[in-house]
């Protein structure tokens, strides 16, 4: 029978763990027992932990990642993990993504592409279907709103020009950037990304909006489409 933890010494519980020495000195397993609390009658919340994570199929990747492609169903699947838990992970999951969104990136000023991509990156990097976004700036190239067009639908792309450009009319803001994901992981644009750039481009000038630039977000990289356009100047 698998020892308790309450009959481990209390420096190796992974609650009084923390409060004496922090967070920083708890291993993944013994963070993640904290959040599902319990363990089974056979194991202690710091092995059914080690279980789940066993589910990377190799810990010395030190990536968590995984974690947010599981369903609660694949959850409940492992010996030990109830509705309950499966839905505490869940929602640990999308607490970790929403803490990658920025607090405030209104009056960031855009300078070059990854100014932009890296205030997104976080957020945009582990989604599973496309997402469409326009960033609307000043004449000073300073961020004044990042507006969601369109998620969820497999193509970020199918998407209206009207739908894009409509906060930049109402507001009158004379810049917008683009910028969608790649769920496949491959940040090069695409021949229809290429050509849905240049029509929203054309829109753009009819209406007396200036387009920067597109970028594409794929895992932790980017792609500038207007790459060799430096952002803020007009293309030769």
């Amino acid at each position: 029978m698998s020892i308790k933890i309450k009959e481990l010494p209390i420096s190796e519980r992974p609650y009084e763990k923390l409060e004496l020495y922090g967070e920083k000195a708890l291993s993944e397993a013994e963070l993640l027992a904290i959040i599902i609390k319990t363990g089974t009658r056979k194991e202690t919340s710091v092995e059914l932990a080690r279980r789940i994570l066993n589910l990377n199929g190799n810990l010395n990747t030190n990536n968590l990642n995984f974690l947010r492609e599981k369903s609660l169903e694949e959850f409940m699947k492992i010996k030990g993990i109830g509705r309950v838990k499966a839905i505490q992970l869940k929602a640990l999951c999308e607490f970790a993504t929403r803490m990658n969104k920025p607090t405030d990136y209104r009056k960031i000023k855009v300078k070059e592409p990854k100014d932009i991509a890296e205030i997104l990156i976080g957020e945009m990097k582990h989604l599973k279907t496309e997402m469409l976004k326009v960033a609307i700036l000043n004449n000073a190239n300073e961020i004044l709103k990042i507006q969601n067009i369109v998620t969820g639908n497999g193509s970020a792309i199918n998407v209206d020009v009207k739908n894009i450009l409509a906060e930049a009319i109402k507001t009158q803001s004379p810049k917008i950037i683009l910028i969608h994901n790649h769920p496949s992981g491959n940040p090069t644009p695409s021949e229809r990304d290429i050509i849905f750039t240049e029509n929203i481009e054309k829109a753009c000038e009819i209406m007396g909006i200036k387009l920067l630039d597109h970028i594409v977000i794929a895992g932790d990289y980017y792609t500038s489409i207007n790459a060799k356009t430096k952002i803020g100047r007009d293309k030769k």
